[in-house]
């Protein structure tokens, strides 16, 4: 048997939310945003075996959303790819690929990496 306690993600969804709204985004890209997000917390704890990912929320002035997952293995995420359209996984980058603008990883200089992506808003 295995016990699967995964790390609770809502404060940072919260927070996303929080600035996105305060920012006056529309609903769809915080939902786009919150999706894409809740996909690199799941696989930071799932694959990259850190108890709680670390997160950081970033918007720039030319209203780009860049948010930041990181956890504890140099292992860079690759999308899956597979002829079986009944998996139950490996679907999460290309989700994330397909929600935002730009989206990539980078190994840390302390170990780990950080997989990230970017969102624009118009004007």
């Amino acid at each position: 048997m295995c016990a699967l306690n995964p790390p609770d993600w809502s404060a940072a969804r919260d927070e996303l939310r929080d600035i996105l709204t305060a920012a006056r985004w529309p609903d769809d890209l915080i939902a786009d945003a919150e999706l894409a997000l809740h996909e690199l917390f799941v696989n930071a704890w799932k694959h990259g075996g850190s108890p709680a990912p670390t997160v950081v929320l970033v918007l720039l002035p030319d209203h780009t959303l860049r948010v930041s997952v990181a956890d504890d293995s140099p292992s860079l995420p690759e999308p899956r790819t597979s002829a079986d359209p009944y998996e139950l996984s490996g679907r999460g980058l290309h989700l994330v690929r397909s929600l935002t603008h730009r989206f990539g990883a980078n190994t840390r200089k302390r170990g780990g990496k950080c997989v990230w992506f970017e969102l624009q808003a118009a004007a």
